[in-house]
């Protein structure tokens, strides 16, 4: 999980400043989402599926179908 939404993050051209003011968290915190320090909670989850245009079940890891 944590992988894809680095590359999701990667694909679109972003930095981890630059989403974590979309998902209005601080860089620090998003950075340990990315690294899996972190659970992503339900909301950002949700935030990260819809502004990529994916499905939570591609960024779990459930499906490959984006």
């Amino acid at each position: 999980m944590y992988k894809r939404i680095r590359d999701l993050r990667e694909d679109a051209d972003l930095t981890q400043v630059q989403i974590a003011k979309i998902l209005n968290c601080s860089q620090r915190v998003y950075s340990n989402y990315e690294r899996g320090d972190l659970d992503i909670p339900t909301e950002i989850l949700i935030k990260l599926a819809l502004y990529y245009k994916v499905s939570t079940d591609y960024i779990l890891g459930i499906s490959d179908k984006r």
